[in-house]
């Protein structure tokens, strides 16, 4: 599957258009992660804690975008955004959608 955040694969002509696609997933953070956080807030530098959950979030939401995208018969996802939204204190969504195409 080719991801991009562009209008079009370059090189590549868009055959069908089947719209929009979507993962998401709900994280909520640990209560140990929080813990260390709150101590490198005091200290700074990298939450790296943080960082390794939200890399996986990521690609949790990828890859459901993309097995949706497959379900459609695409072979590209176009205009992929991501979007974050709190759903309580503690925990949220991260979500990525984009357009499903078909390109040769």
């Amino acid at each position: 599957m080719i991801l991009t955040n562009i209008e079009g694969v370059p090189g590549k002509t868009i055959v069908e258009h089947f719209g929009i696609v979507q993962g998401s997933t709900v994280r909520a953070k640990h209560v140990g992660k929080d813990i260390m956080a709150g101590f490198k807030n005091i200290i700074g530098g990298e939450i790296k804690s943080y960082t390794e959950l939200l890399n996986e979030s990521r690609q949790e939401a990828i890859e459901r975008m993309v097995k949706q995208a497959d379900t459609l018969g695409a072979n590209a996802i176009i205009n992929v955004r991501f979007a974050t939204s709190s759903i309580t204190q503690g925990a949220a969504e991260l979500f990525a959608y984009g357009t499903a195409v078909r390109v040769e």
